[in-house]
């Protein structure tokens, strides 16, 4: 990310504004409820993973000590934490890890073999879109 690592927390912890403006078509119905400055927020989305698979989510924004971001999904056990770190001057790190409890069987299966390509996806995506709002401001 071509920014210091406090400008691309804060855009992240920003519910109401950037993190809104770097959605991907996969996002829709986005709304914060409650907060949005990143410290605590709840925000609800429908994510679709693919054009059959759109997950309901109502999302709680915790901060981390080391101001990274944890989103955890009231109606799942999908956990998203964003870290942020810088790496030279003017120049950070973002990690965005996802985990949740999976199904079993068949099902299981392909999930754990496409979802998580799906996810990165979708996360580098958001990640581009960010790196190109901090550029251009």
């Amino acid at each position: 990310m071509r920014a210091p690592a406090e400008r691309v927390r804060a855009a992240l912890a920003d519910y109401d504004g950037t993190r809104r403006r770097m959605l991907t078509e996969q996002f829709s119905e986005y709304r914060v409820t409650d907060g949005g400055d990143g410290t605590v927020a709840r925000v609800h989305w429908k994510l679709a993973a693919t054009t059959k698979r759109v997950r309901d989510q109502d999302v709680v924004v915790t901060a981390t000590p080391d101001g990274g971001l944890v989103e955890s999904d009231a109606n799942s056990s999908m956990v998203t934490t964003w870290t942020v770190h810088p790496a030279e001057a003017g120049v950070s790190t973002v990690r965005v890890r996802s985990s949740w409890d999976g199904a079993t069987g068949i099902g299981g299966f392909f999930e754990r073999t496409f979802a998580p390509k799906g996810l990165r996806r979708i996360h580098e995506g958001l990640i581009g879109r960010l790196d190109a709002e901090l550029s251009a401001g």
